[in-house]
């Protein structure tokens, strides 16, 4: 293989789309990442992002845009989540496998019981090799606005999540952050359904941030490196899928997988190396 070769896939119109796209949506979706791994909420990128398919379906059906019924979903998992789990005894990921689960089949049997051209494959695994510039559009309007808030307000929302009761003592609206955030978290899912779909979605919310978790001691160094591992997976993804025939979206998540495995091989590494010279 020459360098023509290496250089091959940049040469292609949607190649190209698929790499602007891949860069767009690994960036918002690294940054919530460091804060569900934070707070514990990796489950409920998991439920939102299963949530948000009835939305899907009934505005195909009702003629709304699919993206309007998809953030709607999306809210209404996260605001029922927060309901049953403080007016039960109920613990919060119960609640989510729960809500997210019934949810999920509901759109499942929805969609099994009606005729239609919406690709249900395209939803649960994204078609990141056909994205157009509205598609890209719409995405960079989501992705932007909510990169520029958690850059902003990383520290509030540090806080929140590191610790909730000294963030209540510092007199933060705790309750407008914790909704800012459920918003937030929809609206990135939303911005990579067309992308990424939902399995992926799940990936880039949770690994990026577990994986730099392993890696750095200092959240806002977490912050960095985990938007660094994003980019690196997304692009290295689509690259890698146009030389090995595969879909972007899986390749991405067993990169992700291996790096995940590479920084807690590290981790272990140098805990016993510290281990070792304790003992001496």
């Amino acid at each position: 293989m020459d360098w023509a070769d290496l250089i091959l896939p940049f040469q292609f119109a949607f190649m190209q789309k698929a790499f602007v796209m891949a860069i767009v949506v690994a960036v918002p979706t690294a940054l919530l990442s460091c804060f569900l791994v934070l707070k514990g909420w990796a489950l409920m990128g998991d439920a939102v992002s299963h949530a948000i398919l009835p939305g899907v379906v009934l505005a195909y059906i009702f003629g709304f845009p699919l993206v309007l019924g998809a953030f709607l979903a999306g809210m209404f998992c996260a605001m029922a989540t927060g309901f049953i789990s403080s007016h039960s005894r109920l613990k919060q990921d119960t609640v989510m496998g729960v809500v997210f689960s019934g949810m999920f089949g509901l759109g499942i049997v929805i969609y099994a019981s009606i005729e239609s051209d919406l690709h249900l494959d395209h939803i649960l695994f994204g078609h990141l090799l056909g994205v157009n510039k509205d598609e890209l559009m719409l995405t960079a309007l989501i992705a932007v606005p909510v990169c520029l808030l958690v850059a902003v307000k990383w520290k509030d929302l540090m806080l929140h999540s590191f610790d909730l009761p000294q963030a209540r003592t510092s007199g933060l609206p705790v309750q407008l952050i914790h909704y800012g955030l459920l918003t937030m978290l929809s609206l990135t899912i939303v911005a990579t359904l067309t992308a990424t779909g939902l399995i992926l979605a799940i990936g880039l919310l949770i690994a990026p941030g577990a994986i730099a978790f392993l890696m750095v001691r200092r959240f806002s160094a977490m912050l960095w490196v985990s938007v660094l591992i994003a980019i690196i997976a997304m692009t290295g993804g689509v690259y890698l899928s146009f030389f090995i025939n595969s879909a972007p979206a899986p390749t991405i998540i067993l990169i992700l997988t291996m790096m995940f495995l590479l920084a807690l091989a590290r981790r272990l590494y140098l805990a016993r190396q510290r281990a070792e010279m304790r003992r001496v």
